[in-house]
Parts: structure tokens; sequence; C-alpha cells
């Protein structure tokens, strides 16, 4: 059976970053979720959370995650921060992979994602409050969910892409060595 890798995590927390690098040391092929409904969308996810709602855009995400688990090969798929607020996409990525959320302290989520000019243009809010105080809400809610579907976490905070990515690689040859025993 085919088991991806499935990297969680609030937005700014690293998965693409770290899933491109882990795609690297595994030599597996990587997909981004929120690329993949962008893509057959054909609009930002910002436009669709304007056009459909928060609801649309959430059926088109556990749509592209459905077409990704079903790969022939394993890969790295990073999902939408809120991609496990359903329970068919909780449902379907433990079917599928194995899932690894990657931390981060609100600060530093909020550093980063400022820092990215193009998270302003493709992502919308998710609450009526701003800046920190939306992630601090929204990680309140969310951390809780992360921690129980995840198979594995790491911290984010103050590490380099690819030592977060060389810790999960770590982690999956020690998981891989054990099931083939």
């Amino acid at each position: 059976m085919i088991r991806h890798i499935y990297l969680i995590g609030y937005r700014g927390s690293g998965k693409t970053s770290v899933g491109k690098a882990l795609a690297a040391l595994l030599g597996w092929p990587v997909f981004d979720s929120d690329d993949r409904v962008e893509l057959t969308a054909g609009r930002s996810i910002r436009e669709i959370f304007e056009t459909e709602g928060e609801s649309g855009f959430r059926a088109l995400e556990t749509a592209a995650i459905l077409s990704l688990s079903e790969l022939s090969l394993p890969h790295i798929l990073s999902l939408g921060g809120g991609a496990i607020l359903r329970q068919e996409n909780k449902e379907v990525i433990h079917e599928t992979g194995y899932v690894v959320w990657l931390k981060a302290s609100a600060l530093n989520l909020y550093s980063r994602i400022h820092a990215d000019s193009a998270t302003a243009d493709r992502r919308p809010a998710l609450t009526n409050l701003a800046g920190l105080d939306e992630i601090k809400k929204i990680l309140a809610i969310r951390s809780p969910i992360y921690e129980s579907v995840s198979n594995y976490s790491v911290e984010t905070d103050e590490r380099r892409t690819v030592e977060i990515a060389e810790d999960i690689f770590r982690w999956y040859s020690h998981l891989q060595s054990k099931e083939s025993r």
C-alpha cells in the first residue's frame, strides 16, 4: 500500500518549504493541496473564499486531498492549514499516509506570514481579528486537532528548513525499519 507523508500545520509553519526539502531527501515528488485547489479552480484561495465562502473552498480542498491521496507513488503532500477540520480529510490522510505536524509559536507564524508578500494576495483572513490575535485564536482551536491527527510533530521555531526535513527523514527512516521487521 502506498503511504504518503502529509505535512500539516498553520499557514507559515513551513509546510511548502519543508515539503520540498524532504522530497529531495527521499527522492519523492511533492504537491501542495492549496496549489492543486487554485489550479483546479483557476482562482486564488482568497477569490474562492470571496465567491464561494469557506464551505466552498473546503469542498474544493477535500476533492484535491482525495485526488492527491490516490497517487500511485508515495509523495510528500503539504496540506492547507485547515485541511484537518473536515472528518473525511482526516480519514483519507490516515488511511493513505503518515501525518507530520509542523509546530510553530504564534509570534513566529506572525513574523513568517508577514514576511511573505504572497500570503496577503493568496490567503484570506480567517476571523475578524487582526494579525497575531487571529493566529492565537485559530491556533487555540486547531492545535488539539493537529495533535490528534499527527503521527509525529516537529518544532519549527528557530530551525532551518533543512534541519526540519532531516528530522522528519530520520523519523520516517526509523519508522520504515521498524515496519520491515
